[in-house]
């Protein structure tokens, strides 16, 4: 009886020996997988249907955790990314988003107008820097009937994004109907020269015509007194001719 329990109480702490060897084997296991892994890192997917080319917003999205291993240069993890982006295809709840689905807004004012990108080259030259939102105009050289000419090609023009600053800055996309678009890149194609000059849209253009539509109305005024004068004047003269007859 005793040489039984003795056999069973060694048995068990046999079997707790094998547990915790069986347990530090697992744990290292774990810990060498998750070394292999690197951590764990966050992606952005989708927080409900979204349709394609929508606005993306951070209340639209949300996070997940994967491994560093499974991470790519297509994942997106910093919101900066998403920023004035829009999906090219409609999302699902769930969905992963990568660079790759993602394009820029395109902040067009009406429909039927089309973005020109124009970048500087040789041929393409800017006369200062410019910003988005800014307006230019555009003037081109090139021959026309065999005669060289410069004009005024585009004025006034919408800009919708620059490109860079600084001594980096490369160029910008304007804003034209579809049909200026045309006639825009035919010249980007064919004229000698385009030159894009930043318009002047402060109030120094508006100080002249205020000057001649206030000196204006004085000369109008002032000319009708003179005949006014004449036509009393004559009277007086007339008058006094058949006195002095009289009186001789």
């Amino acid at each position: 009886m005793l040489e039984a329990k003795r056999r069973a109480a060694i048995f068990l702490l046999l079997a707790f020996l094998l547990a915790i060897v069986a347990g530090y084997l697992v744990l290292e296991k774990v810990k060498q997988l998750n070394a292999e892994l690197g951590g764990m890192v966050e992606i952005y997917v989708a927080n409900g249907n979204i349709p394609a080319r929508t606005l993306l917003h951070s209340s639209q999205l949300t996070k997940m955790e994967i491994p560093q291993k499974f991470l790519t240069d297509s994942h997106i993890t910093s919101e900066k990314d998403i920023a004035g982006q829009v999906s090219v295809v409609p999302l699902h709840e769930g969905d992963i988003l990568t660079h790759n689905m993602l394009k820029d807004y395109s902040n067009l004012q009406n429909e039927n107008n089309r973005l020109v990108a124009l970048y500087r080259t040789d041929k393409v030259q800017f006369d200062q820097e410019i910003a988005a939102l800014d307006r230019v105009d555009i003037v081109v050289s090139h021959e026309v009937n065999g005669e060289k000419k410069t004009e005024s090609f585009m004025k006034d023009v919408s800009v919708a994004y620059s490109q860079g600053t600084g001594e980096k800055f490369a160029g910008v996309a304007v804003e034209v109907s579809a049909q200026d678009a045309t006639k825009l890149i035919h010249m980007q194609n064919y004229a000698e020269y385009i030159r894009v000059l930043k318009a002047n849209v402060g109030q120094e253009e508006s100080t002249p015509s205020t000057k001649e539509e206030t000196t204006a109305p004085v000369e109008t005024e002032n000319k009708p007194t003179e005949p006014v004068q004449q036509e009393v004047e004559e009277p007086a003269s007339n008058s006094n001719k058949p006195s002095t007859d009289g009186n001789s």
